[in-house]
């Protein structure tokens, strides 16, 4: 049984790491399913299937099986798997977002490194420090709209604590002679001195970075070097220089087989030659992301690539085909919720629409207009009359011909003005509002039906159903006996014996023992067992363990070790920290940054683009006549972003 268990253990190593880690993990769960009575067997898979969890970013197991690993080397007194087992939590919390959580964990993994004298794991858990710090710093900056290096303190100190850790490990990297670590190390510096600002710095080390790459054939790292290197030239103006990088990050994306980083490639140098004005060539390259991105259904990168395309061809001179790509924007902004997307595209559509000096009865729908490569037809909703043709039903029955003409015709008038319109979802059904049926305005409608259910209530209210309030008073009418039936109902005395009556049932709870022995001490004990025992239950229990045989070989392990000593004030500290970001899990969430884009670069390059074309789109408007003599002094509205519209 022992060598079954130690047998599935290496088969799911074997398989996790030849890539495989859903295999592994099959055969790692067995492992566990079987059982071992060697805790550090034990210890090892628990954190062998943590890791092959987080690789499947599953990270609810991850951290599950994490936490595992440190209780059993904690009871066993393993110090060094324990600073291991805090490091792979601190990873963990990292990606879930929970930093400060992270940040005790990694420390610890520090200062355990640190005190069994382990050059290895103190350099892996400076690595880890700087990357929680690094991910906290960017997802700080996803809410600022300052220029680059000109960013919040709060930010900067952040990403410049993430700086001295990669620095220290860097130091320590280079004494142990690992040039693997090393090149991690430049990149990771490269990337932080990049969203610092410090663009001439973060060239240095990403050059550094695409170095070591190359030395060890690491052809992903090549490719991320390169990338790296094109967008912070883009920063210095060098433009010809980065569509140079890009090219041979497409080149290896193409080799690598990555569609994803393809179409990133093919997103940056479109932008990159719409900067140098090469807009023939942007086209080409925006029409290779858009095909991309229509085949992993990336919506959101078909809404770049359309609105990139739209702002080339309008550079060209081309507002046939600019229109075109302007609406197929303003259709992706609207389906997948992007409001300033959406803004954007109908200010593009309108000043096209009045550059051709065409109306929008004037144009057929955007998914048939100009059929073009990479362009994919929208399915529309037809607006029905579905309702009307329900009261039709009705009047017929009842004979009312007359009556239905004239509701038909004032239906119809109702459609068309939006604004008094009172419709509801296709999911809801008829029989979920039954007064409030029609699309149209109750005022309006004179056809004889047979009355609704919600005319009795309208009538018991007396209350005219027309009337706006009306609605409201049913519903609190409805809602109130709800209420009530959520009330505790009391039995209740007469008038005269109330008092009394509270009195007896108050020293009838109360034990006579406790109030009049003068022992006050005893209360205070019974409380201090109740409250024990409560501290007992939320003890973790070694025994509870999964894939844990407990023997007589290793109880002396689990009892005797771990009981014996009180917490130091260090474990205390780090729950006094972990216990502060449970007020911070409870706040409101910030607003989500949008949907995600996988075929579209990091928002930080975007906003680069944003902002070295904004001087050029002012450029490119053009001056109306105005009557109002004082308008020519204030300043023109900037748009919400993109290239020259």
């Amino acid at each position: 049984m022992e060598a079954s268990c130690l047998e599935l253990a290496l088969e799911g190593e074997r398989l996790c790491k030849a890539g495989d880690f859903k295999g592994g993990t099959a055969f790692f769960e067995a492992a566990v399913q079987v059982g071992t009575e060697d805790l550090k067997t034990l210890s090892a898979i628990y954190s062998q299937l943590g890791n092959a969890y987080f690789y499947l970013k599953e990270y609810g197991k991850a951290l599950e099986y994490h936490r595992h690993d440190l209780t059993l080397a904690r009871t066993i007194g393993d110090r060094i798997g324990e600073g291991k087992a805090s490091g792979n939590l601190g990873n963990t919390l990292k990606v879930l977002g929970r930093f400060d959580e992270a940040v005790v964990c990694c420390q610890r993994h520090l200062d355990i490194s640190q005190e069994q004298s382990d050059k290895v794991g103190e350099a892996r858990a400076l690595y880890n420090i700087g990357n929680v710090f690094h991910a906290k710093g960017k997802q700080q900056l996803w809410g600022c709209t300052q220029e680059p290096g000109e960013l919040p303190s709060d930010v900067r100190e952040t990403l410049q604590k993430a700086t001295g850790f990669y620095e220290m490990n860097l130091c320590l990297v280079k004494e142990l002679g690992d040039r693997a670590a090393q090149g991690r190390a430049y990149g990771n510096l490269g990337n932080t001195h990049y969203l610092l600002g410090n663009f001439v710095e973060a060239i240095k080390f990403h050059r550094q970075r695409l170095s070591i790459a190359k030395e060890f054939g690491d052809k992903a790292a090549e490719r991320r070097a390169y990338s790296n290197l094109g967008n912070a030239l883009i920063f210095l103006g060098q433009f010809n220089t980065a569509t140079e990088y890009y090219r041979k990050t497409l080149q290896l994306s193409r080799q690598l087989r990555d569609q994803v980083m393809e179409a990133q490639a093919c997103y940056s140098l479109g932008n990159t030659y719409t900067l140098l004005q090469q807009y023939e060539r942007a086209i080409d390259y925006h029409l290779k992301h858009l095909c991309i991105a229509q085949e992993l259904n990336d919506r959101v990168g078909e809404g770049r690539a359309c609105w990139s395309l739209g702002n080339a061809y309008v550079s060209l001179g081309n507002h046939k085909q600019a229109l075109h790509y302007a609406r197929k924007h303003l259709d992706i902004s609207k389906e997948i919720g992007d409001r300033n997307g959406e803004l954007t595209a109908r200010m593009n559509v309108e000043q096209l629409m009045e550059a051709l000096g065409v109306n929008e009865s004037d144009l057929s729908p955007s998914s048939s207009e100009f059929e073009m490569q990479g362009a994919r037809p929208k399915i529309t909703k037809r607006n029905s009359m579905d309702s009307v043709e329900l009261w039709k039903y009705s009047s017929d029955k009842n004979g009312d011909n007359q009556n239905l003409e004239n509701m038909q015709r004032r239906s119809r008038n109702q459609l068309s003005q939006p604004g008094k319109r009172k419709g509801y979802s296709d999911s809801q059904s008829s029989d979920e509002r039954p007064w409030l049926d029609s699309p149209v305005d109750t005022d309006d409608i004179t056809v004889q039906v047979t009355p609704p259910v919600s005319s009795f209530f309208f009538q018991k209210l007396g209350r005219d159903p027309s009337d706006e309030d009306c609605f409201f008073d049913l519903l609190s009418k409805f809602q109130s006996s709800r209420m009530d039936d959520q009330r505790c109902h009391l039995d209740e005395p007469q008038n005269g014996d109330r008092e009394g009556a509270a009195n007896t049932s108050l020293n009838e709870m109360i034990d006579p023992a406790i109030t009049t022995s003068p022992q006050t001490e005893e209360l205070f004990d019974l409380i201090a067992s109740s409250q024990s025992r409560r501290l007992d239950d939320q003890r973790v229990s070694v025994g509870n363990l999964p894939g844990l045989r407990i023997t007589h070989n290793n109880l002396g392990h689990l009892v005797g070790e771990g009981d014996h000593q009180e917490p130091s004030d260090d474990f205390f500290n780090m729950l006094i920290k972990c216990q502060s970001s449970r007020i911070d899990d409870q706040r409101c969430s910030p607003p989500e940054a949008g949907p995600h884009a996988p075929t579209v670069p990091d928002e930080d390059f975007f906003s680069l683009i944003q902002r070295v074309q904004a001087k050029r789109m002012d450029e490119q408007r053009v001056q109306l006549p105005s009557d109002d003599q004082d308008s020519s002094h204030s300043p023109d509205p900037e748009p919400p972003g993109g290239f020259p519209s």
